[in-house]
């Protein structure tokens, strides 16, 4: 099952995040704080975020955290799929790929979904090119203030 995010899942979502960003799938850590601000700013009601929870037996076993915005280049409403996480032991049973399908269906307006990838995770590079993502052939950059 996936659901939206609720302010019952806020030590879930803080632990899962917090593992998710000392884990291999990122390239360094983020501040515990930035998770608490970004669950905060979901359940407000932010039109530029959302979150959803998976659950599978009735056990949060991941969540997937979006980032909303227009593209000019694309012509409408793009979908980042900021993280996707799943817990280990969930892992290999199909979930990513039913979360990306869901996304699909969730923003049926978006014209484009988005993400970004670690060069040495083949798997999930894998998985996202079977639900119909491909490399984009610049880099991007980012200036952090």
């Amino acid at each position: 099952m996936i659901r939206k995010i609720e302010a019952k899942d806020k030590s879930a979502f803080l632990e899962m995040n917090h593992t998710f960003y000392h884990s291999e799938a990122v390239l360094h850590t983020i501040p515990e704080k930035n998770a608490a601000d970004t669950f905060s700013l979901i359940l407000n009601g932010s039109p530029y975020a959302d979150a959803y929870m998976l659950e599978e037996d009735g056990e949060i076993c991941g969540y997937v955290l979006l980032a909303l915005t227009h593209s000019n280049e694309a012509g409408g409403l793009v979908v980042w799929i900021e993280e996707i996480y799943i817990k280990d032991n969930f892992r290999g049973r199909g979930l990513g790929g039913r979360c990306i399908e869901f996304l699909k269906q969730c923003y049926p307006k978006a014209v484009r979904f988005r993400l970004e990838v670690s060069d040495s995770n083949e798997a999930v590079k894998r998985l996202y090119a079977r639900h119909g993502f491909s490399a984009l052939s610049y880099q991007q950059m980012v200036l952090d203030r």
